[in-house]
C-alpha cells in the first residue's frame, strides 16, 4: 500500500507552488504527469490484485455454504432413513465447515471492504488525472502566456534603447545645425568685413584730396597745352622772318 500513500501525498501538494520554483514548469509538469500515470499504473495493479482476493475469498465462502447445505440435507435424508449415526457424522462434519465459515465470511468482509476502497481510490486517481490533464493545458498555455509576455517586454526594453538612441541622434542634429549656423553667421562677417575694406579702398580715391590732385592734373595738363601751342608759334615767328630775310637779300 506505500504506493497508494505516495499518490496521495502528490496530490495532495501544491502542484502549482512546486512549479514555482521549476527552471522549466512545461517540461515539469510533463514529467510529473508521466510519474503520475507510473502511480496510477501501480494503483490499478494493486487494486486488481484485492479485487482478485476478493473474488477468491467469495469463492471460498460460496463453497463452504454450499458444502454445509449439501451436509444439511444428507443428515436430513439419514434421520428420513433411520440411520442416525450417519447423520450424526454429516452434522458433525457440518459444524467444522461452520467454524470455518466463520473465517471465511471474516476474509470476505476484509476484502470486499478493501477491493471498494481500491476501486473508489482508483476511480478518484483517474478522475484527478482528468482535472489534472485539464490544469497541465491551462499550466501550459500560462506558460505560453508569460514567455510571449517576456518577449514583449524584451522588445520593449529594446524600443527604449532605440527611443535613447533617436534621443541623442536629435541632439547630434541639434548640435551639427548649431555648428552650421555658427559657421554662417561667421561667413557672413567675414563677407560684411570685406565688403567694408573695399569701400575704405574706393573711399580713399572719392574723398577731397583726390578731387584736388585731379584739378591739379587737369590744370598741368592744360598748361602743357598752352606752352606746346606757344612754342608751336614762336616756330613760326621764326620761320616767316627768316624768310622774310631771304626775299629781301634777293632784292
Amino acid at each position: 500500500m506505500g504506493v497508494i500513500q505516495r499518490f496521495k501525498d502528490i496530490m495532495s501538494a501544491n502542484i502549482n507552488a512546486v512549479l514555482d520554483k521549476a527552471e522549466d514548469p512545461e517540461k515539469m509538469i510533463d514529467q510529473y504527469m508521466r510519474n503520475l500515470q507510473d502511480d496510477l499504473g501501480k494503483v490499478k495493479a494493486e487494486t486488481a490484485a484485492v479485487m482478485a482476493e476478493e473474488t477468491r475469498a467469495k469463492r471460498e465462502l460460496n463453497e463452504c455454504n454450499q458444502e454445509i447445505e449439501k451436509l444439511q440435507r444428507y443428515a436430513e435424508k439419514a434421520v428420513a432413513a433411520g440411520n442416525d449415526n450417519d447423520a450424526r457424522l454429516f452434522l458433525q462434519k457440518k459444524q467444522n465447515l461452520v467454524a470455518q465459515q466463520t473465517a471465511l465470511q471474516q476474509a470476505y468482509d476484509s476484502a470486499a471492504g478493501n477491493a471498494a476502497k481500491m476501486r473508489q481510490m482508483h476511480d478518484k486517481i483517474v478522475k484527478d488525472m482528468e482535472n489534472l490533464t485539464q490544469r497541465k493545458a491551462a499550466i501550459k498555455a500560462k506558460v505560453a502566456a508569460a514567455r510571449a509576455q517576456e518577449r514583449v517586454n524584451q522588445i520593449g526594453g529594446s524600443l527604449k534603447g532605440v527611443s535613447n538612441n533617436m534621443s541623442a541622434f536629435d541632439r547630434m542634429e541639434e548640435k551639427a545645425n548649431k555648428m552650421l549656423d555658427q559657421a554662417n553667421a561667421m561667413a557672413e562677417l567675414n563677407q560684411t568685413a570685406q565688403e567694408d575694406s573695399i569701400e575704405d579702398l574706393m573711399s580713399k580715391y572719392d574723398d577731397g584730396n583726390s578731387s584736388n590732385v585731379d584739378d591739379e592734373l587737369a590744370a598741368l595738363k592744360a598748361k602743357m597745352n598752352h606752352t606746346t601751342e606757344t612754342s608751336k608759334n614762336a616756330s613760326g615767328v621764326e620761320d616767316e622772318l627768316e624768310a622774310l630775310k631771304a626775299k629781301m637779300n634777293t632784292q
